[in-house]
């Protein structure tokens, strides 16, 4: 044993240390077979993922990258629907005397609503969200609704009420199995009261279970409530069936009056009788509305003053910096730039534009450019001509001709996220995917500023580029993610396949919110109808 230790001892004594020469010759030796090895291993993978995956569907996936917009029309316009019928297990309303009290609405235009001068009139739009929610708070306290009452401030210079704007009739009996709606609080109710209706304030994006803990008490004390400067006071995630009140309220039970429904109607008339297509623009490029967003188009000292007076109007309004904004795709692009994208992206100069808009910062002079790049160019004042005249004190109801005609567009391009383009973005949707252009505002800003350095075909293609996933498809928001009001999932539907299956029973369509939590292996506890058409609700 001692031996042993010796001659070990002896060795490590006489051991050489290994040259740096050896050390870098083995490890070169070793990253050679391990590139070697690797580059086998990836030309396998790339082998075996060839045999594996169906050769179809790489080609299909490829495809799909490089397709070709189609300009005009989703291919997709077929194939969806809006579903928003009632589920089975959906209770009836709770008849008015049995009821929890009565809800007021006092609408709010919010800061970003206040306006100068006629612009075609946010109001309306806000209106739309309003309502909508009010509905739905209604359906959730198992009160009795009033027809809400507009808010008539300063800002707005319109005197319209809900009656002047919406079929109210319509508005009740469209909705009676959903929640009791009166035009007013019944005298007996009111003389009974020891104290005026109870006012407050809930706070913005409130859940269901917020006004259960917050209205319901105080509304089952007092009997009527009034919420004010309701405007997005509920949450946008909501249960699928109040999703699909909402969308019952805001695509059925809000018809125009039939005054604004035929003027509006004369309006689209006259666009198809002059072209089989057209596009309508909302272009929102006011002075409120720039003053709003911090941004500065270069019209140098009298720009900046003017915008600056304008934004003194709202005390908590941040210092933003322009450059910063418009790198943000904060800023609405000018008239010019709109005109130029829908340029890049293939609308030739012929094509027949519909310009939704009031008063544009800079007047004509703004408006010049777009023009000339779609020299058929018109606007309600063009085509409505004297008979618009009666309207023009009341800017909700001119936005209302403007929503119209958005609406049975061809194209539809949104400059802004306002409510009427959510709204509009949301009800094309719903109703068939209509082609919705919303300008990616980030990329092309960045485009724009850098124009003048490359030529018109690599500019084009690059608009194209950064403008697929804003073309109004179905796949540009997973369900649950945005504004419900511009993505309304809930209440989407796809049609069955028309191919033949080998399930002995027809399988339901389902939405598209639906469809998604399958694939993601949530579990379902209800299956929707799939009716194409409501019972009660006939297209605008």
């Amino acid at each position: 044993m001692k031996l042993q230790k010796h001659h070990i001892s002896c060795w490590r004594s006489q051991r050489k240390p290994l040259s740096w020469s050896l050390i870098c010759g083995i490890m070169l030796f070793a990253l050679g077979l391990i590139s070697l090895f690797t580059g086998h291993v990836v030309s396998d993978l790339e082998y075996y993922s060839q045999r594996l995956i169906k050769p179809h569907l790489i080609t299909k996936w490829a495809a799909s990258i490089h397709e070709p917009i189609n300009i005009w029309k989703s291919k997709y316009m077929d194939a969806y629907y809006g579903c928003s019928r009632r589920g089975r297990h959906f209770r009836s309303a709770v008849p008015q005397r049995f009821s929890n009290g009565y809800l007021l609405i006092a609408t709010s235009g919010g800061l970003n609503q206040q306006r100068t001068g006629v612009s075609g009139g946010l109001s309306c739009f806000t209106l739309h969200v309003s309502i909508t929610d009010a509905v739905v708070v209604a359906r959730i306290l198992n009160a009795t609704l009033v027809v809400p009452s507009l808010d008539h401030n300063s800002y707005w210079k319109d005197d319209s009420d809900f009656a002047d704007i919406f079929d109210v009739d319509w508005f009740i009996s469209s909705l009676a199995k959903d929640v009791k709606i009166v035009k007013r609080v019944p005298d007996k109710i009111m003389r009974s009261m020891e104290k005026p209706p109870y006012t407050m304030r809930v706070p913005r994006k409130s859940t269901p279970e917020d006004y259960i803990e917050l209205v319901l008490p105080i509304l089952m004390r007092r009997h009527v409530v009034q919420l004010y400067k309701f405007d997005y006071r509920l949450a946008n995630d909501l249960d699928p069936e109040l999703q699909k009140l909402r969308c019952r309220v805001n695509y059925h039970a809000l018809r125009f009056t039939k005054p604004i429904q035929e003027l509006g109607s004369k309006v689209v008339l006259k666009m198809r009788e002059m072209a089989n297509r057209f596009i309508a623009v909302h272009l929102r490029f006011e002075p409120d509305m720039l003053a709003f967003s911090g941004c500065y188009y270069g019209g140098g000292e009298k720009e900046i003053n003017e915008l600056r007076e304008i934004r003194k109007r709202w005390d908590t309004l941040p210092n933003l910096s322009p450059l910063e904004e418009r790198k943000r795709g904060k800023c609405p692009l000018t008239p010019e730039e709109v005109g130029v994208m829908l340029r890049a992206l293939g609308y030739k100069n012929d094509t027949y534009l519909y310009v939704a808009s009031g008063e544009i910062y800079g007047g004509e002079a703004t408006l010049q450019p777009l023009r000339e790049l779609f020299p058929n160019f018109y606007t309600k004042e063009i085509l409505a001509g004297e008979e618009l005249n009666s309207l023009v004190p009341f800017s909700s109801r001119l936005a209302a001709i403007d929503y119209i005609v958005c609406d049975e567009s061809d194209v539809f391009v949104t400059n802004n996220n306002g409510n009427m383009a959510k709204i509009l973005a949301g009800r094309r949707r719903y109703m068939g995917h209509k082609r919705t252009i919303k300008p990616n505002a980030k990329r092309l800003s960045a485009l724009f500023m850098s124009r003048d350095t490359m030529d018109w075909r690599t500019f084009a293609k690059k608009v194209k580029s950064a403008q697929r996933g804003f073309m109004g498809e179905p796949d540009e928001m997973k369900p649950g993610r945005g504004e419900f009001h511009e993505f309304p999932a809930a209440c989407i539907c796809r049609r069955r396949s028309r191919k033949p299956t080998n399930n002995t029973s027809e399988e339901l369509d389902i939405s598209e919110s639906e469809r998604w939590r399958r694939s993601n292996n949530t579990a379902i506890t209800e299956r929707l109808g799939s009716s194409e058409d409501d019972e009660f609700l006939p297209r605008l």
